[in-house]
């Protein structure tokens, strides 16, 4: 059994070549081989978002706060909400962050497959995140 205390670990910042915008990551769970999932608390500001991407194994999104958008790759982007769960399949190419008004934090959970639990692609053009509003 091992306990992850609350507060034990850093906060992180998303990453510019993944996320546009600001973007805090907390780490919840990544447990060692030969469990493959694992998953994150992901807090986007206004206007923040991921770049498109896939999953390997999919992904779940459970929103906890504010106002969110998702778009999978040829769909409408659509609004995400507390208690909303979102999921993606496995190599469907998407992206998800905060309305650019409102910000949102969903845990985000997913599988790693051969080492890596996603494939980062481009970024989410300003243009296409603005079908949005």
């Amino acid at each position: 059994m091992d306990i992850t205390r609350a507060g034990t670990a850093a906060s992180a910042k998303g990453p510019s070549d993944w996320f546009t915008g600001t973007v805090r990551i907390d780490a919840l769970f990544s447990p060692p081989e030969p469990a493959r999932v694992g998953g994150a608390l992901v807090t986007f500001e206004p206007g923040a978002r991921t770049a498109w991407h896939t999953h390997p194994l999919g992904q779940t999104l459970i929103v906890t706060t504010g106002l969110g958008w998702v778009q999978r790759e040829g769909g409408p982007v659509e609004a995400i909400r507390p208690g909303d769960v979102v999921w993606f399949a496995p190599r469907e190419k998407h992206w998800h962050g905060a309305s650019a008004t409102t910000a949102m934090s969903h845990i985000a959970i997913q599988e790693k497959l051969n080492g890596s639990p996603v494939d980062w692609l481009e970024q989410v053009s300003d243009e296409d995140y603005r079908h949005g509003t």
